[in-house]
C-alpha cells in the first residue's frame, strides 16, 4: 500500500506560498494551502502564482470561528472560496457549518468542476461514536469527500474515530488531534485515508507530525 502525505503550507505572502508549495511538492504527494494565513486581498495573487500546482493542492480558507485565521466577513469569505474553486484545486476544503447552509456556494463550486472536501473539527474533545457516525452521514450528503477531526484525550477517543472507516461509500479522512491521537495520523492511511496531513517544520495543528518524521516512520526497512 502506498502511503501519501499532504504538507500544510501556512505562509503570509504570495511569494512565500509559491516558494514553499513548489519545494514541498518535491517531497510530498499533496500540499494543503492555508489561504487564511494571507490577507484576503493577497489571495488572488497567490492563486495566480501557484495555479500550475493546484491539481495537487487542497485549498483551505478557515475562519477564526473554526480554528483558522480568516477574520473578514462571511460574505467576503464565500466570494474568495468561489474564486479558489474557479482555479480547479485537487480539493476545496469547506466547513460543514458553511456548506450545509449555503446551497448557492455548493452549486457554484460544483459548476466549476471542483471537488468539495466537507470538513468538521472538534477542538474540545471527541463525541460519542454514535454522534460521530451521525455527523458522517450528514456530511456525506454534500460530498463523497469527508474530513472529520476531533481532539483525543484517551486512546478510546482515537479508536472511536478510527471506527468511522467501516463506512465504505465515502472518501474519508478521519483522525484525532493531540498527543493521545497522534498515532491516528499514521493509522488513518492504513484504514483508507487518501493521505495524512504533515507539517514542514513547526506543527500547524496539535499533534501534527513533520513530513520528515512520517517519511522516516514509513520508510521500508532494508
Amino acid at each position: 500500500m502506498a502511503f501519501k502525505t499532504c504538507a500544510t503550507v501556512a505562509e503570509s505572502t504570495p511569494r512565500r506560498v509559491l516558494a514553499v508549495v513548489s519545494d514541498a511538492l518535491k517531497k510530498s504527494d499533496y500540499v494543503e494551502i492555508r489561504f487564511d494565513f494571507l490577507k484576503p486581498e493577497k489571495v488572488p495573487e497567490a492563486l495566480h502564482l501557484v495555479r500550475r500546482y493546484l491539481g495537487r493542492c487542497v485549498c483551505t480558507l478557515r475562519p477564526k470561528s473554526e480554528g483558522g485565521r480568516f477574520e473578514g466577513s462571511e460574505e467576503e469569505r464565500i466570494s474568495i472560496l468561489k474564486l479558489i474553486a474557479e482555479y480547479g484545486p485537487y480539493l476545496l476544503d469547506v466547513e460543514f457549518s458553511t456548506i450545509s447552509k449555503n446551497m448557492r456556494l455548493r452549486n457554484y463550486i460544483r459548476s466549476t468542476g471542483s471537488e468539495i472536501l466537507v470538513s468538521w473539527h472538534d477542538f474540545g474533545g471527541t463525541p460519542r461514536h454514535s454522534k460521530l457516525q451521525q455527523m458522517l452521514r450528514k456530511m456525506r450528503k454534500f460530498s463523497r469527500n469527508v474530513k472529520i477531526v476531533t481532539t483525543a484525550n484517551t486512546v478510546a477517543d482515537t479508536v472511536s474515530v478510527m471506527s468511522l472507516y467501516r463506512q465504505k461509500d465515502v472518501n474519508l479522512i478521519a483522525f484525532a488531534m493531540g498527543s493521545a491521537g497522534q498515532i491516528s495520523r499514521i493509522l488513518c492511511m492504513q484504514f483508507g485515508s487518501p493521505y495524512t496531513y504533515v507539517s514542514l517544520g513547526r506543527p500547524v495543528a496539535p499533534g501534527q507530525m513533520s513530513l520528515a518524521q512520517v517519511k522516516s516512520m514509513l520508510r521500508p526497512k532494508k
